[in-house]
């Protein structure tokens, strides 16, 4: 909603410096939460965790992602020197760490977030190595019928050509329940790899930028500037329109099961 309208304003104006906050604010804890989430996976491929046990870890992740981000965020507000000017300024689509406190950018932004990226990617390759050694379990969780009960009925009524009794077997077949295994791994592993994979395809550009910037400082590239504006800018929507979907196709099964 800001935009352009913060660098517009000056690197000095409360608009400038309260879109700076956000800027570091809110990024970096949009990582951390998507590597917590990858961690909770983690928890329940390799130690069973469950949802009642998955709760009682939300506070503490906030409580230390909240603190973690905010303290360097606010602390940034008040830094401003006569040779550099604000810590928060212009970075031409918004404001964000001035380009002239190069070193905090790449300490406090640049590079923590590919490190967290990267623990993400770890955990979930184990999480795939552990899923691949199990999947004739996760196949039994998506089968659609199974066998609830075989009956031998005897019909003392009908002989077969040698005089035997007639005995027929009968195998009963029910589709199984809502299955809350199949909804789980719907919601606590799919959904948070669809989320994990749309990080790193927003910050596709965004680093793009920065490391074209820093390898060329003069370099501009209309294109990638509006990659830069269409992902970076709506990290929530898109991390939003995964939510939905994959929420609505749980509904989905739920109420077709039901």
């Amino acid at each position: 909603m800001i935009s352009l309208s913060g660098p517009r304003a000056g690197n000095g104006s409360a608009l400038c410096q309260f879109q700076g906050f956000l800027m570091q604010m809110f990024p970096p804890a949009d990582v951390l939460w998507t590597t917590a989430v990858a961690f909770d996976v983690f928890l329940i491929v390799f130690h069973r965790y469950d949802a009642e046990a998955l709760r009682k870890l939300e506070w503490k992740y906030f409580s230390f992602i909240t603190t973690l981000v905010s303290i360097p965020a606010i602390a940034f507000l008040f830094v401003n020197t006569q040779e550099k000017g604000p810590m928060y300024g212009s970075v031409t689509l918004w404001c964000a760490i001035n380009p002239n406190w190069v070193l905090f950018r790449l300490i406090f932004y640049y590079g923590p977030i590919p490190f967290l990226i990267l623990i993400a990617m770890v955990l979930y390759g184990l999480i795939g190595v552990n899923i691949l050694k199990r999947k004739q379990a996760f196949k039994a969780i998506s089968n659609d019928s199974f066998p609830l009960e075989t009956v031998s009925h005897n019909d003392g009524d009908s002989d077969d050509a040698n005089g035997q009794d007639g005995e027929s077997t009968i195998s009963i077949y029910r589709r199984p329940p809502p299955s809350r295994s199949s909804l789980s791994f719907r919601q606590y592993v799919l959904m948070p790899l669809m989320i994990f994979i749309v990080l790193l395809a927003i910050w596709v550009a965004p680093t793009t930028n920065r490391v074209a910037s820093f390898t060329n400082p003069r370099y501009l590239s209309d294109p990638l500037l509006l990659a830069v504006g269409a992902t970076g800018s709506l990290r929530g929507f898109w991390n939003g329109v995964v939510f939905i979907t994959i929420g609505m196709k749980a509904r989905k099964g739920k109420t077709g099961a039901g």
